[in-house]
């Protein structure tokens, strides 16, 4: 009998052990899962999802931290529009192309990401839009990103100046996807390190090519190569 009754507590204890270790590996795979926000996902990084994509032209439903069909919806057409796979959930990729990054890494850490990730995307916009320019037209261009960043009237992070919706050529016809060259990325690191060439500018137009009759009336700051800047 005794034996017996060794043998039950001795399961017991490994039956405990397990049922203690299987929770903490579902509750571990849910904190994984939580991690990339998807159909069904609530909290402060969908409330997130859904103000840029709002801002940027992509999403026109409420910002309340529900990841419903029409946040699925606005995050497709954010994908596709900017050479992601379009699957509808908001995993690293999406979230870093958003300027969103993980709350769990270390301050350190998420800063140094931030900074690699706004020189990768500047240095894409400029190629996309400036390349074959003088290097001073290509610095300008990054440029005028930086100043709207500054300004009350554009969002206030690089990643939601260049995605508004209708800000850049480069976005809309895809050419923001190309890799950039290395005089693009010592252009966008020049103008993260505060040169303007613009003076100030908040616009740009190729003289060759705009038509719209407002940009031409915009005051203008100086002219290199084909593109005059303007505020």
């Amino acid at each position: 009998m005794l034996k017996n009754k060794k043998k039950l507590i001795i399961l017991s204890v490994l039956v405990t052990i397990i049922l203690v270790i299987a929770l903490i590996l579902i509750f571990s795979t849910d904190n994984e899962v939580e991690a990339l926000s998807k159909y069904g996902s609530r909290g402060d990084e969908v409330t997130q999802i859904q103000t840029k994509l709002k801002r940027w032209g992509y999403y026109n439903g409420n910002i309340d931290g529900i990841y419903g069909s029409q946040t699925l919806e606005a995050v497709k057409y954010f994908q596709r529009k900017n050479g992601l796979t379009v699957d509808g959930i908001a995993g690293p990729a999406t979230l870093k192309a958003m300027g969103i990054y993980n709350s769990s890494n270390s301050s350190s850490s998420s800063s140094s990401s931030s900074n690699s990730n706004n020189l990768n995307l500047l240095a894409r916009v400029i190629y996309g839009e400036a390349r074959g320019e003088p290097y001073s037209g290509q610095v300008a261009v990054g440029a005028v990103v930086m100043n709207r960043v500054k300004s009350s009237s554009f969002p206030n992070t690089i990643s939601g100046v260049i995605y508004q919706s209708g800000a850049f050529d480069a976005v809309r016809d895809g050419q923001i996807n190309l890799t950039p060259d290395s005089t693009a990325k010592k252009a966008a690191q020049d103008a993260l390190n505060g040169w303007d060439p613009s003076y100030g500018a908040i616009y740009y137009f190729n003289l060759s090519t705009a038509t719209n009759k407002w940009i031409w009336s915009r005051p203008m700051t100086v002219t290199i190569g084909r593109h005059r800047f303007c505020k």
